[in-house]
């Protein structure tokens, strides 16, 4: 991935992980600031990274978020299209690795990939990706500038995808969206990929020397981080952070995040306003 020249970018926008829910909550904010004129898919630069790596993938290739207001249709038929149910005792030994004071990162990113190696699953992978495809309805990468990050499962050596690198849309959302307890590590080109969160959070270093940095973290409320310089943060009200806590599984519970995020636009373009300008603003 080239990042020379990214301080030439006028405006960046990074979305962060969140989970199932998390991405609803992300589509209804970015689909209520485009009803209020913010189009966050005119964005010079997306990074998304999780959760934010499927609402990236929408807006970087044109599309208009509100398609995520429900999920897709799964076939009826299908059993095998049915979401994976976490395992809390792999998720728990994953957490207290990365809770781990004594271990720097790279030694927990490894620790990390050893356990999710052990779940391989050729047919949960399939319905990962299957799942992937359907959320963000794309299958090549977009013109517009978009960045996605994993691990490597191995050797815990963080990766940033763009559309130079030849690997498959659909892949880079599924490995960026895989977090171990949750979803099976994803093949790409040979070797297996994590989540794209364990690299560093949302990632907001891959937009440095943008000029407007916004920045949507479902997350910020369990992982405050410090805003890079000139960064605008986009974090879930109070009303949302209950919907998001709860981690319900069924569709009813996805429509009610979206909606949350969408409820939260109206103030959020307030705030943004003075500083996203439209594409007909930059030429």
């Amino acid at each position: 991935m080239e990042t020379d020249g990214m301080h030439d970018l006028d405006q960046a926008l990074v979305l962060g992980p969140g989970g199932r829910l998390g991405t609803a909550w992300t589509a209804g904010l970015a689909a209520g600031l485009r009803s209020f004129g913010v189009d966050l898919g005119e964005a010079d630069l997306i990074v998304g990274t999780s959760a934010g790596a499927i609402v990236g993938a929408v807006l970087a290739t044109g599309q208009d978020p509100s398609r995520l207001a429900t999920l897709p249709a799964r076939p009826p038929a299908d059993a095998s299209s049915a979401p994976c149910r976490p395992d809390p005792s792999m998720m728990g030994a994953v957490f207290a690795v990365l809770g781990d004071p004594g271990l720097d990162p790279a030694d927990a990113r490894r620790r990390v990939g050893r356990i999710a190696l052990e779940t391989v699953d050729a047919e949960a992978e399939s319905r990962l990706i299957a799942q992937r495809a359907a959320l963000i309805a794309a299958e090549s990468w977009p013109q517009r500038p978009l960045l996605i990050p994993a691990v490597d499962a191995e050797t815990g050596e963080p990766i940033v995808w763009d559309a130079a690198a030849g690997v498959p849309l659909v892949r880079a959302v599924a490995a960026s969206s895989a977090f171990p307890g949750v979803e099976p590590p994803v093949a790409v080109d040979g070797r297996r990929y994590l989540d794209g969160a364990l690299r560093d959070g949302t990632n907001t270093d891959l937009a440095a020397g943008t000029r407007t940095v916004v920045v949507i973290d479902p997350l910020a409320h369990r992982h405050p981080r410090p805003t890079t310089d000139g960064a605008h943060l986009l974090a879930p009200d109070s009303a949302a952070v209950l919907l998001l806590d709860a981690e319900q599984g069924d569709p009813e519970a996805w429509t009610a995040a979206y909606q949350a995020g969408e409820a939260q636009a109206s103030t959020a373009a307030e705030e943004l306003r003075a500083h996203w300008r439209p594409a007909t603003d930059r030429d």
